[in-house]
């Protein structure tokens, strides 16, 4: 058996692979498709972290990715009738279309995120038909009928592409191909006495009438398992193909199916997702025989896992049978960050002179009788425009406009002990949603320069605790959901700062809780203590976890007493040379001294102290 190759040289050949042959894929992005409805569990970042996944592994040129543009007013009148769209900008319209209360400062970023990735859906069509295979990384918002919309979708991309290329000049038969968990009821409505489009939906539940001249709406109810499901498509689908002879497919490969999909109810693995994915693609472009133009678009999927999905399906068919798996959604945000960075030009983030942003030179700056030199740049480095460039590019800023904060405000707070970063939802200041304070560490490991983060706050003035994300110890406002894209910004900050690593003291167990899957704790009795509470309230959710240990409920089964919450430290190799440092130490570690027998005590219990 031949041992198998290194990961960067499989990288590598596939990157010249593809120099001298052409992609099998063609994508459609942009990257103003990351943008989140408030509200809705929907991952901001999937296209990007899509597209960071495939190339990184050496999977797509930037030739083959296409930028498209917002689909015209015009065109979407061949659609949707002018009093839906004379109406669409009402907050009534859009609240009823999106399915939750929507604020006028998110109406119109709403409705250029839909016509952005509805013309992104125009565009994969296009190139599927000359090229035979075009993916948008976006699209599928089949809710949308002609004279409303719903279920997230405003405007009908599906539809939208096949008016288009109908006026293009295209008069053959289409297929769509929806396998999202939810019913393509407004796609089949809008061509339901069309005979040259027939839509296909495999669903859990009917959406609306399916009656139609050419349609098939098979609702297979709820908690679906992997057999039943692709029995369903492999009885119905092949069928069709052969009698309705499509010349153009368009194929929605949502991903709520999925097992562990927020949203959704249905029990389909990944192994069976893909099964089902690559049994379409497969059926339009066989290895020998016709092969159709196929155009797909992403469809429904929700949560921070729904990317991974699609990941697999596109890199499959880039490099059939290799079955490359996807990283952690928290490895792919550091790569895209690192993605990011590196179109930036130094100048652009320190304002590429000795003084600040403006030009002034430390001479300029300094007046007989002051004291020294006063620091203009955060971390020494970023000048207040270089820090608001990256967050705008990043998409950082646009994550906030989603969450209805239309004008972020940055300030800055440049001290000896420390910077800090204030982010404000408003240029009057009046809503804090982001507060970080940061300075450089030459003390907590000998010959390494790490970046300690003294404080760090996120929270959504505008946002209401739930159920289902009840308050945490601490906490006056629900958090933003955007620790993993600090903390990638961070890791960015170190790779350009030479920086070896970070260094966090969490006040609270829910801090180091989320914090657990980029850090781990210095000491490693600390590490150990902590792993045991982590088990021992696995079940009962972080929310419950962290009171019952901020309220002395978390007993040690051996002495009886109370387990206190003690903040230490914890530290992220970025680095090199600091990760090996970090690997090194937990291997010469000593065994722990003692394992943790811990239990929790009714709230009525009383403990000793």
């Amino acid at each position: 058996m031949k041992p198998a190759l290194p990961k960067s040289v499989l990288r590598a050949l596939r990157y010249w692979r593809r120099r001298f042959w052409p992609s099998a894929l063609q994508v459609v992005y942009h990257d103003r498709y990351n943008a989140a409805f408030p509200d809705a569990p929907v991952d901001a970042l999937r296209a990007d972290r899509i597209l960071a996944f495939l190339a990184s592994e050496g999977f797509l040129l930037r030739r083959a990715v296409h930028r498209p543009e917002p689909i015209w007013w015009k065109t979407l009148g061949l659609v949707h009738g002018a009093e839906y769209l004379e109406q669409v900008e009402q907050l009534d319209t859009m609240t009823s279309a999106m399915g939750f209360e929507v604020t006028s400062e998110q109406v119109e970023r709403l409705i250029d995120y839909q016509r952005l990735q509805a013309g992104g859906t125009l565009m994969a069509v296009r190139r599927a038909r000359q090229r035979g295979l075009a993916v948008n990384l976006g699209g599928g918002y089949h809710h949308a009928h002609a004279d409303h919309g719903g279920g997230f979708c405003i405007f009908n991309d599906i539809a939208l592409a096949i008016a288009d290329e109908r006026r293009r000049g295209f008069a053959g038969r289409i297929l769509v191909i929806d396998l999202d968990l939810h019913d393509g009821d407004g796609t089949r409505d809008i061509f339901r006495q069309d005979p040259l489009v027939h839509t296909y939906s495999l669903h859990a539940r009917h959406w609306g009438p399916t009656e139609a001249v050419e349609s098939t709406a098979i609702a297979l109810g709820a908690k679906v398992e992997d057999a039943a499901y692709l029995a369903a498509l492999e009885e119905s689908l092949p069928p069709l193909l052969e009698r309705f002879a499509p010349q153009l497919v368009i194929y929605l490969a949502g991903t709520d199916p999925a097992h562990d999909d927020v949203l959704g109810d249905w029990r389909i693995s990944p192994e069976a997702m893909l099964e089902r994915d690559l049994f379409v693609y497969r059926l339009c472009r066989p290895v020998s025989g016709r092969k159709l133009p196929l155009a797909i678009v992403l469809a429904g999927g929700y949560g921070l896992e729904s990317w991974r999905y699609s990941a697999r399906f596109l890199a499959e068919i880039e490099a059939p049978g290799r079955r490359v798996e996807p990283p952690s959604t928290q490895e792919i945000t550091i790569k895209r960050y690192r993605y990011i960075s590196s179109f930036f030009d130094p100048a652009e983030l320190s304002g590429g002179g000795d003084g600040d942003e403006f030009g002034f030179t430390e001479e300029d700056l300094s007046m007989p009788g002051w004291a020294g030199h006063r620091e203009t740049r955060f971390l020494s480095f970023y000048t207040r425009n270089g820090l608001e460039l990256v967050l705008e590019r990043s998409g950082f800023f646009d994550r906030l406009r989603d969450l209805g904060y239309a004008h972020p405000t940055l300030e800055l707070q440049l001290e000896e002990a420390g910077d800090t970063l204030r982010i404000f939802g408003c240029p009057e200041k009046r809503e804090l949603v982001c507060e970080l304070r940061l300075q450089r560490d030459r003390h907590s490991f000998a010959g390494f320069e790490l970046l300690s983060v003294e404080w760090l706050l996120l929270q959504h003035p505008r946002g209401q605790f739930s159920a289902k994300r009840p308050a945490l110890p601490g906490q006056k406002f629900p958090g933003l959901g955007l620790l993993d894209d600090v903390v990638a910004l961070l890791i960015v900050a170190c790779d350009r700062l030479h920086l070896d690593g970070l260094v966090f003291v969490p006040s609270q167990f829910h801090v180091a809780a989320y914090g657990r899957s980029h850090m781990k704790f210095v000491r490693p009795a600390v590490q150990q203590r902590f792993d045991a509470l982590l088990a021992l309230t696995a079940g009962s959710g972080l929310a419950a976890a962290s009171r019952a240990i901020a309220e002395g409920r978390v007993i040690d089964a051996d002495s009886g007493e109370r387990v206190r919450w003690i903040p230490e430290p914890m530290v992220l190799g970025v680095s090199p040379r600091m990760i090996a440092y970090l690997e090194q130490r937990a291997l010469e570690e000593p065994p722990p001294e003692r394992q943790w027998n811990l239990r929790l005590a009714n709230a009525s219990e009383p403990q000793a102290d």
